[in-house]
């Protein structure tokens, strides 16, 4: 979602955006192995030249746990839609109205900024759109924008993270 700078929550219409992406189910304590795909996919894009058209964000479709496995993506915008592979997949982020919030923080933290984005949509009356498939609540856009290159800050607590939530 280009633009996104609000500490507050807002609402904030996109249109779709075509990107490339690494899919993996992992647990928190898993969570080295989803970072990993990080370079994977910087890798394959170059290897394409396919030109990056935005940061790079995780996507959730179940949140999970400790215990019980998050199924993400890893990926970043692009251009113009391309071909995937067996192992990269294309998409697009869709197009439609967003709830948002920008995280400054270390990433560890990014589920008390969720909560408080959550807490003012309950309060706006606004409704996420996902649905429950197999007995798991299934996210139709869930995503964190990481704003911050970790090269030109090294310090987690000085990142900038933007919460995007697809609404109904």
């Amino acid at each position: 979602m280009e633009g996104m700078s609000n500490i507050e929550p807002r609402l904030q219409t996109g249109c779709a955006q075509p990107y490339v992406a690494i899919p993996i189910r992992v647990t928190l304590r898993e969570w080295d192995k989803a970072n990993a795909l990080i370079n994977e996919v910087i890798e394959w894009l170059s290897h394409k030249e396919v030109k990056i058209a935005g940061p790079l964000f995780y996507r959730y479709f179940v949140i999970g746990d400790a215990e019980k496995p998050f199924s993400i993506e890893v990926g970043f915008p692009v251009s113009e839609f391309v071909e995937g592979d067996w192992r990269v997949i294309t998409s697009h982020i869709p197009d439609g109205t967003f709830a948002t919030l920008m995280h400054c923080g270390h990433p560890d933290k990014l589920d008390q900024s969720f909560e408080a984005l959550q807490s003012w949509a309950d309060g706006q009356n606004i409704q996420w759109k996902k649905h429950t498939e197999n007995e798991e609540q299934v996210w139709a856009g869930r995503f964190e924008f990481f704003m911050t290159n970790p090269a030109d800050e090294p310090d987690l607590n000085k990142w900038r993270t933007a919460i995007a939530v697809l609404i109904k």
